[in-house]
């Protein structure tokens, strides 16, 4: 039996998609069914490595989490990872296919729409429902010529629509009343009904908003969903949610900056020490000095190493940096973090740009060259200090030099990264470090504070749960299974 799906598409970016399809997710496996979630493009540099061997949007990843399944290539078969000089990493069912600029991207979709619907197929093969997320806005007219994200996507596969508006940005009932009035009637008429995001207030209040949206468009209303406010601690689909404030903690123990760069990568690393209540995180962006007392400078992944380097010295962050390393601080460098703290980074077959090499921080004796296929693992071992660890590479590059003798972390019987003689510079090609209770635990007692008491893997499930509940209480779930087919 073919599995039933519904796509829920946006008024524009950042309306809550990702959220909306995550607690669906969970609340629809709660009830029984077995849900897949399915995004045909996504464009974002937070990734995360599959169970069969690929990579996919950090978002289908914390949805497929919500479904209780094993993350599959096929749930995002296609991810733009947005680099420097080169535009945008493509890749299709988990692997890299190459590079290619907006404009080439065009050109490129109508060959990528079979490999969508491969994906689709597969996933609904497996499946009691598909939970279909679009990606942008739905009325991005101008590109719906040879579109696979939106409406072109939902027509081919026949998939009916939910449209979801943000009250929190104003003019909801103009975006989702204005969304109906662009579309094309055919496109229009897959849309059958329409959610208002992030309410806060009285919602009778906005009672006659929801009868004037559904009489201007002839959608019917699936519910008003009141602001989640625990959403802050699920992992953030891509860079627009590194935005909002860092939060002050006066009674932290242990304070970390963490410099923002244009093309930072899987940071989501971050999230598990800013749920640490004797933590504070400062994210540092241009124009900003690196606060002077902090005991830890985290350089997080990026999706283009030497641009960001070349970003970070133009902020002065490699100034305050060094200031922080004279005063004791430590540095630690994940992933493009690592390959920056190097004395050199070469990009002999211009990967990310113009082929040449850049000289690095200098803080660890390694230089790094890339070139090679990208590794996509998720790896078990144990760090320097003897502590059992779990996380997942995804990296291009090779990284050498006296350092690496004194290697971060052993995986399977292999040395990964390095640590400096003085032990205060550390590096290593490691995403979800920090997800790990036992590291998380140990890093804390290593830059002063107590071992951590947090679960943070089962407080993100309760996170969901609870968003399930959200979901249930103020959603129409019993209409959204009758409108999928």
């Amino acid at each position: 039996m073919v599995a039933r799906a519904l796509m829920f598409q946006g008024t524009g970016s950042d309306v809550g998609k990702s959220l909306v399809v995550a607690g669906l997710a969970r609340a629809f496996t709660l009830r029984g069914l077995k849900i897949m979630p399915f995004k045909p493009q996504n464009m974002s540099n937070n990734a995360a490595v599959t169970a069969d061997g690929g990579e996919i949007g950090r978002a289908q990843a914390l949805q497929a989490r919500a479904a209780k399944v094993p993350l599959s290539v096929h749930m995002n078969p296609v991810l733009l990872k947005p680099q420097s000089e080169v535009g945008s990493q493509v890749v299709v069912q988990g692997r890299v296919e190459g590079n290619a600029t907006a404009a080439e991207y065009q050109l490129l979709k109508p060959k990528l729409m079979p490999r969508v619907m491969e994906s689709f197929a597969q996933l609904r093969a497996q499946a009691d429902l598909v939970l279909v997320e679009g990606a942008g806005s739905a009325s991005e007219v101008n590109l719906r010529r040879n579109d696979i994200a939106n409406m072109g996507f939902a027509r081919a596969a026949d998939v009916p629509v939910i449209l979801i508006g943000d009250i929190d940005r104003g003019g909801v009932i103009a975006s989702l009343a204005g969304t109906r009035l662009v579309l094309d009637p055919p496109d229009a008429a897959m849309i059958c009904g329409f959610i208002v995001n992030r309410f806060r207030g009285d919602p009778a209040l906005f009672a006659d908003g929801m009868r004037i949206i559904a009489e201007q468009t002839g959608w019917q209303s699936i519910g008003l969903l009141p602001h989640f406010a625990d959403a802050i601690r699920l992992p953030a689909e891509d860079a627009l949610g590194l935005d909002s404030a860092s939060v002050r903690k006066p009674g932290a123990k242990i304070r970390i900056a963490v410099p923002i760069l244009p093309h930072i990568s899987n940071f989501d690393d971050l999230d598990p020490l800013e749920a640490e209540p004797e933590v504070e995180l400062v994210r540092v962006r241009r124009g900003q000095a690196i606060p002077g007392d902090r005991q830890l400078v985290l350089l997080v992944g990026s999706k283009a190493t030497i641009a960001d380097l070349a970003a970070m010295r133009a902020a002065g962050f490699d100034v305050d940096i060094a200031a922080h390393v004279r005063r004791g601080g430590g540095v630690l460098g994940l992933c493009g973090g690592y390959q920056m703290l190097g004395r050199r980074i070469s990009d002999p077959e211009g990967m990310e740009g113009p082929a040449g090499s850049v000289e690095g921080l200098g803080l660890l004796d390694v230089e790094t060259v890339l070139t090679g296929d990208k590794r996509l693992e998720a790896v078990h071992g144990v760090s320097f200090d003897g502590t059992a660890l779990a996380g997942y590479e995804m990296h291009v590059g090779r990284t050498e030099g006296s350092d690496c003798a004194r290697p971060f972390s052993m995986l399977g019987g292999s040395p990964d990264g390095a640590v400096s003689e003085n032990g205060r510079i550390w590096g290593t090609y490691l995403h979800g470090l920090f997800s790990d209770d036992r590291q998380r635990s140990q890093w804390l007692a290593r830059l002063g504070g107590s071992a951590s008491v947090l679960d943070y893997e089962a407080g993100v499930d309760d996170v969901l749960d609870r968003l399930a509940a959200h979901m249930e209480r103020h959603l129409d779930l019993d209409g959204l299974l009758r409108s999928a087919r």
